[in-house]
C-alpha cells in the first residue's frame, strides 16, 4: 500500500488513527501491529510468512543469546546461526536469479532461473531484525520476552517498506511505554505532508522526465539531453526517498514513537564522505555499526582500514540489487571514499567551497548513472553521451522541449534540495513562537503557516488523483 494513495489517505489511515486512540493503553501496540500486518498484506499477502518467519527466528535467537550470555561458544554460535539464517533469507529472495544468471553465463551451465519474487521491503525488515539481535547481543538493548511487541518493531507500517532503518535500541523504550502528545501529532501531519508534498510534486515530476530520457538509446542522445536525465534522476531520488522517510517519521510521530533523520541535505556536501553520512543515514550508520567496526574498522592500520572500506562498499551495492550496476556502484563510492582517507579529502578541504561542492555533485551524478541503468553497456554507453564521445550534438530540439516543459519544477526541485527552504520556515516559525512579537503577528505567522500545509496537502492529491505515474523507487530494495 502506497502513502501516496487514496487509500492509504482516506481509509487505512484514518481508521488506524481511529482505533488506535480509542483503545486502551494495552491494546495500543495490537492495533498497530494488526494494521501493519494488513498494510504488508495488501499488495502481496503471501509473503506475510516471509516476514513472520523472519520475526520469529529472530525473537527465538534474541531469547537464546541472552538465556547463554555466560557461554562464550553457544552465544557465538547462536549469532552465526542468526546471521546466516536472515542472509539466507534475504539471498534466496534477493539473489538466487542472479546467482544462476551468472553461474550460466560463466560456466556454461543451463541452470533454471528459480524465478522467486523479491518480498517488498525485505533488505529493510531483514535488517532491522538483525540489528535487534546484535544490540541484545552487545547489551545495548534488552531482549524482548513479548513476541508481540518484536513484531510491531519489524513490521510497523511507517518504516517497514523503504525505512529508515530504525535501531531497536532507538525505539524499544517507546514500544514498552510511549505517550502521544497534540504537539507531537500536528508536527507529525506537518512532517507527513511535506514528504507527500516531495515524493507527489517533485519526485514525480522529475521522475516522468528521467524514466523519458533513460528510455531512449544512449547512443542517440544529445549531450545536453543526457545530463538533464541524470540530473532529473539524481533529483527524483532525493525527493522520493527522502520524501517517504519525512512521511515514515511523520506518521511514527503521530503515534508517540521518534524515528531518527535519514537525510540532511546531502546535495550541499564538499565531499563524498560528507555526502555518505548526509544520505540514507540509517544505512550508513548499520554498516558503520555492525560490519565496518566489527571488522576492526580504522583501529588495525592503513591497510586494513582500506580492506574494510572496501568490503562495506561492495556489502552496500550488493544489498542495494542484484545487478551487476549495483556492485560497479558500490565499488564506484568504495574508491572515492578509499582516495578521500589518502588524499583527496585533504585537497578538498582546502579548495574554496564552490569547487568540492562541485567536485562533489559531479561524482554523486555520475553514480547515479549506474545505479538508474538497466545494464552496465546501458551505462557506459549513457556516460559516453554525456561527454559526447558518441559524435552527438551537444544540444537538440528534445533537450529545448525538456527544458521548456520541466524547466522551472526541476528548478524547484533543485532549490528545495538545498536549506534555503527550511531556513525560511524556521524564521516565519521563529516569529510564530517569540513572544516579543504581538499576537497578532504570531496569528499572522500561524495562519501562514496551517495554509501552506493545507494548500500543500490538497495539491499533492490533485497529483494523486489524476496521476498514474507513482512508484517508489527503494520499494524494490
Amino acid at each position: 500500500m502506497l502513502f501516496s494513495s487514496t487509500v492509504f489517505l482516506f481509509y487505512f489511515l484514518p481508521i488506524v488513527i481511529g482505533l488506535y486512540f480509542i483503545s486502551p493503553r494495552p491494546v495500543k501496540n495490537m492495533v498497530l501491529l494488526a494494521a501493519s500486518l494488513f498494510f504488508y498484506a495488501w499488495g502481496e499477502p503471501r509473503f506475510v510468512l516471509i516476514m513472520l518467519a523472519s520475526i520469529v527466528m529472530n525473537y527465538v535467537f534474541g531469547r537464546l543469546v541472552d538465556r547463554d550470555r555466560q557461554h562464550e561458544k553457544k552465544i557465538k554460535l547462536w549469532m552465526t546461526f542468526m546471521v546466516l539464517g536472515n542472509l539466507g533469507m534475504l539471498g534466496v529472495f534477493k539473489y538466487a536469479s542472479f546467482f544462476v544468471e551468472n553461474v550460466n553465463s560463466v560456466l556454461g551451465f543451463s541452470l533454471n532461473d528459480p524465478e522467486i519474487p523479491l518480498p517488498l521491503g525485505i533488505s529493510f525488515f531483514t535488517f532491522q531484525a538483525m540489528s535487534y539481535v546484535i544490540d541484545v547481543y552487545r547489551k545495548d538493548g534488552q531482549v524482548q520476552r513479548n513476541i508481540f511487541d518484536l513484531a510491531l518493531y519489524v513490521s510497523f507500517f511507517p518504516q517497514l517498506i523503504a525505512g529508515p532503518i530504525v535501531r531497536y535500541q532507538t525505539v524499544a523504550d517507546e514500544i514498552v511505554d510511549r505517550r502521544e502528545t497534540i504537539d507531537d501529532f500536528v508536527s507529525g501531519i506537518q512532517r507527513f505532508v511535506i514528504g507527500l508534498g516531495k515524493k507527489m510534486i517533485l519526485a514525480n515530476s522529475a521522475g516522468y522526465v528521467a524514466d523519458q530520457i533513460f528510455g531512449m538509446p544512449a547512443g542517440e542522445m544529445s549531450t545536453t539531453l543526457a545530463w538533464i536525465g541524470v540530473i532529473a534522476y539524481s533529483l527524483q531520488i532525493y525527493f522520493d526517498f527522502s520524501g517517504y522517510s519525512d512521511m515514515a517519521i511523520g506518521l511514527g510521530r503521530m503515534f508517540g514513537f521518534h524515528f531518527l533523520e535519514n537525510f540532511n541535505y546531502p546535495y550541499i556536501s564538499r565531499s563524498v564522505s560528507e555526502f555518505w553520512r548526509r544520505w540514507h543515514m540509517s544505512l550508513g550508520s548499520w554498516f558503520r555499526d555492525y560490519v565496518y567496526i566489527p571488522l576492526g574498522g580504522n583501529r588495525q592500520g592503513e591497510w586494513k582500514t582500506y580492506r574494510n572500506l572496501a568490503i562495506v562498499w561492495l556489502l552496500t551495492g550488493v544489498w542495494h540489487g542484484a545487478s551487476w550496476t549495483f556492485i560497479a556502484w558500490g565499488v564506484y563510492y568504495g574508491v572515492f571514499i578509499m582516495l578521500e582517507r589518502a588524499f583527496l579529502g585533504k585537497w578538498l578541504k582546502a579548495m574554496p567551497s564552490w569547487l568540492s561542492l562541485s567536485f562533489t555533485l559531479f561524482v554523486v551524478i555520475i553514480g547515479w548513472v549506474f545505479f538508474r541503468a538497466d545494464d552496465f553497456p546501458y551505462a557506459i554507453s549513457y556516460l559516453q553521451a554525456m561527454f559526447g564521445l558518441h559524435g552527438g550534438p551537444l544540444f537538440d530540439q528534445q533537450a529545448l522541449y525538456y527544458l521548456v516543459q520541466y524547466g522551472v519544477v526541476l528548478t524547484i526541485a533543485i532549490i528545495g534540495a538545498t536549506p534555503i527552504p527550511r531556513i525560511v520556515v524556521g524564521k516565519l516559525l521563529s516569529q510564530e513562537l517569540d513572544e516579543t512579537k504581538s499576537m497578532t503577528t504570531r496569528r499572522i505567522v500561524g495562519l501562514v503557516r496551517v495554509t501552506g500545509v493545507t494548500v500543500l496537502f490538497f495539491l499533492s492529491i490533485s497529483y494523486i488523483v489524476s496521476s498514474t505515474f507513482n512508484p517508489f523507487i527503494y520499494f524494490r530494495f
